[in-house]
């Protein structure tokens, strides 16, 4: 994965470079349909606040839709999902709850048949001690070694996943290898964290899916706390210290 970071080269050296995170609220509903999303009825219906400028064009089809905003807020709805992402670092996101945005989405369509909620999270670690750091990160330190590594033309790449039942919800961890560009167009190695916190919702009663719903995305200081402490403390351990944190709490 490649992302560009707001950083001057000439004044800022590699190893300061900053950790990428954004995250996203993605709902599951039997009724929903890509037709509904429109900048029209997200300002209308008081969803997303009426001075959001759009960054890009929307796309609308029937199976697929997309809409970016100028404040790193981007929403894609395709048949039964509707997922709602944030670039939490982006300059102009100010102090957007994402959860709001989806809870008031809610709101105005009740009767979706909603099935479940995901939030996901990922941070892009930029390791810029040397090409190959990011990848010996991952085939060193968190797999063992063997033969295995030592097969084919260049060296092994690898990703890991890893599956964690927490007290309120099932936690998926996905890591591999990334690239960052620098706005010189150089990209340094990176290692890329991603995290899904999954709640499904258990009852055909309205009233109760959509209180299971809200309860979900009360979750969310929880959800990305649990991330930061398990993809920092546990995982990158001592070697985030060369790394200035972008996500005060």
């Amino acid at each position: 994965m490649v992302a560009p970071l707001d950083i001057n080269p000439e004044t800022r050296s590699e190893a300061q470079v900053r950790e990428i995170q954004d995250v996203a609220i993605g709902l599951a509903a039997k009724n929903l349909n890509p037709t509904i999303l429109s900048v029209e009825f997200l300002k209308f219906s008081g969803i997303i606040p009426n001075d959001w400028e759009l960054s890009a064009q929307p796309v609308m089809n029937p199976n697929f839709a997309q809409i970016n905003f100028q404040n790193g807020v981007s929403i894609v709805a395709q048949p039964r999902t509707i997922t709602f992402t944030a670039i939490l670092n982006h300059p102009n996101l100010k102090d957007l709850k994402l959860p709001e945005l989806v809870s008031n989405f809610i709101d105005k369509l009740p009767h979706a048949e909603y099935q479940g909620v995901g939030i996901t999270t990922r941070s892009i670690v930029p390791f810029p001690s040397s090409p190959d750091a990011a990848r010996q990160y991952i085939t060193r330190t968190l797999l063992a070694p063997g033969l295995w590594q030592d097969f084919g033309l260049s060296p092994v790449q690898a990703g890991v996943n890893y599956l964690y039942q927490l007290d309120r919800c099932q936690l998926n961890i996905n890591i591999n290898e990334a690239k960052v560009q620098l706005p010189d167009r150089r990209a340094i190695p990176a290692v890329l964290f991603a995290g899904s916190f999954n709640y499904s919702i258990e009852t055909e009663n309205e009233a109760e899916r959509l209180l299971q719903l809200k309860s979900a995305l009360n979750q969310w200081d929880n959800d990305l706390d649990t991330f930061r402490e398990l993809v920092h403390k546990r995982f990158l351990g001592q070697q985030m210290s060369v790394f200035p944190s972008l996500m005060p709490h």
